[in-house]
């Protein structure tokens, strides 16, 4: 079992204003090197982002319900710019049913008490998804514009998470529009690996990037394997992979492993590795807001946490390769430690677990960090804002 199957009920189903309070987060390190910047392709004002050293909490996002859909998880979020309503659209593992959105209309701030839940995704074709529920949303992005949806031959894709044969895989829907409907793709886009892979249990937690100068898609992925992989710590536990399709193709070509379980004694991502945001970089090419957890899976424990214990941490990783397919490394410190969420945010229900992280980048280039946080199948929506200048545009 996994926290995605572990349901429970709490309190009212909306967007809720919370009183802020503040938080400093341990200092990242980074290098300094300034490197060539990657465009889009077209003579327009070019994004980078730093890796931001500090924090402050704005509270809580949106609220688990007391019964039915998002009574378990309201997380994993995903957000774009929908130019339809001139504001932005959330997309959220929405547990039950799985799959659910949100939105933050024209003239209204990103943050607490600003986003309006609209409830689960909308299918055309249902009886497709396959296993009879799919989770996770994620709708693929410009890599070169952060939060900016890709219309690729005139649709929207989302991903996400689906079963199949008892493994997860992942399935494709398109829409014309953001807020669909849906259609989805019956055969699965990436599915699980051969016996003795590193992904041969699951795939799981997908993002996807369109690069439009090479006409091709990048999905990042979690793997889960079956049996212990080749290495010394954490031979059970999910690493971070990378596979790529080519517009106009359906074949998608992995490419393998890009960030495993770090191999340093309780480094904050020595357990196990979730799922991840790319974002271009300045000190860096690419950087990559990510979630993983210095806690190894035990292999054969039957808790709900088997696959991915406690805690789950958010921090950083970087690549300086123009391609973001191999190179990666991580960053020495996670963004905070669960033993210093401060008593306020308990309050508010963190803790336990700091789960999938999400970057919003703001046109006036100011940073915010969305993520889910509690116990398994407990989890609600909250927010940090980066401080001091983080984006650059030129």
């Amino acid at each position: 079992m996994n926290r995605r199957k572990f349901c429970s009920s709490l309190t009212g189903l909306a967007a809720l204003a919370a009183t802020p309070s503040l938080v400093q987060s341990k200092t990242l390190q980074t290098q300094d090197t300034a490197l060539p910047q990657t465009s889009a392709g077209k003579k327009a004002q070019t994004m980078t982002c730093d890796i931001p050293r500090s924090w402050r909490r704005a509270g809580l996002i949106i609220q688990r319900g007391m019964g039915g859909p998002g009574s378990s998880v309201v997380g994993d979020p995903c957000i774009v710019r929908d130019e339809d309503i001139g504001g932005w659209r959330m997309f959220l593992f929405f547990e039950p049913p799985g799959c659910g959105q949100a939105i933050c209309p024209h003239g209204l701030e990103p943050g607490p008490g600003h986003w309006k839940l609209e409830g689960p995704l909308v299918f055309t074709n249902p009886q497709q998804v396959s296993g009879g529920s799919t989770q996770k949303p994620y709708v693929v992005m410009d890599a070169h514009r952060p939060n900016h949806p890709a219309k690729i031959d005139g649709q929207y894709r989302l991903l996400s998470v689906s079963w199949q044969d008892g493994h997860k895989v992942v399935q494709q829907s398109v829409a014309d529009k953001l807020a669909g409907p849906w259609t989805v793709k019956p055969e699965p886009l990436i599915v699980n690996g051969g016996p003795g892979d590193f992904d041969s249990k699951h795939v799981d937690a997908v993002t996807g990037f369109h690069f439009p100068e090479r006409n091709e898609i990048l999905y990042f992925y979690m793997g889960y394997p079956e049996k212990a992989q080749s290495r010394r710590i954490s031979p059970f536990g999910n690493a971070q992979a990378v596979a790529v399709q080519r517009v106009g193709e359906s074949t998608v070509r992995k490419l393998g492993e890009i960030l495993p379980p770090c191999q340093t004694a309780g480094h904050w991502a020595s357990g196990w590795v979730g799922g991840l945001q790319i974002l271009p970089g300045r000190n860096h090419r690419w950087i990559a807001i990510i979630n993983a957890s210095p806690t190894a899976p035990r292999h054969g424990d039957k808790e709900v946490f088997s696959e991915e214990p406690p805690p789950s941490l958010g921090g950083f990783a970087y690549c300086d390769e123009e391609w973001p397919v191999r190179g990666w490394q991580w960053c020495p410190q996670p963004i905070e430690w669960i033993e210093n969420v401060p008593a306020q945010a308990q309050a508010l229900g963190e803790g336990t677990n700091l789960w999938r992280q999400h970057i919003l980048v703001l046109p006036d280039g100011r940073m915010s960090l969305y993520y889910n946080s509690g116990y398994y199948g407990k989890e609600q929506l909250y927010c940090k804002i980066a401080e001091g200048k983080n984006v650059h545009l030129r």
